[in-house]
């Protein structure tokens, strides 16, 4: 049994920082709302080591990954069409099947 206690929590008050903008703030409390408290914070921990300053490095990435993850802007989907040589193969062989269907049919 580990008689040590080893586990780092991270607080992160997002409305009381100054490091942050107010539209950084908004879109934290939208998509980390899962990962903040009533009282506006963010609460990460760690205890995976038994290590605590292995632990402080790991809420430390776990933190660093989350806000790299929230502030990413989405890829906007560009639509697309299929090229004429798709669209044209596609409908052979559609009509390559429907024959053969057909000539399988009792006359």
């Amino acid at each position: 049994m580990n008689k040590v206690n080893s586990k780092v929590t991270l607080r992160f008050d997002v409305d009381g920082s100054g490091a942050l903008t107010e539209e950084e703030k908004e879109v934290i409390r939208k998509r980390l709302a899962t990962s903040i408290s009533q009282d506006g914070e963010l609460i990460l921990s760690a205890q995976e080591s038994r290590s605590q300053l292995a632990n402080k490095e790991a809420v430390l990435q776990k933190f660093d990954r989350l806000l790299t993850k929230a502030f990413a802007k989405k890829k906007v989907r560009k639509a697309s069409k299929p090229s004429k040589s798709a669209v044209q193969n596609r409908l052979q062989h559609k009509k390559r099947h429907s024959d053969k269907k057909r000539w399988r049919q009792k006359i």
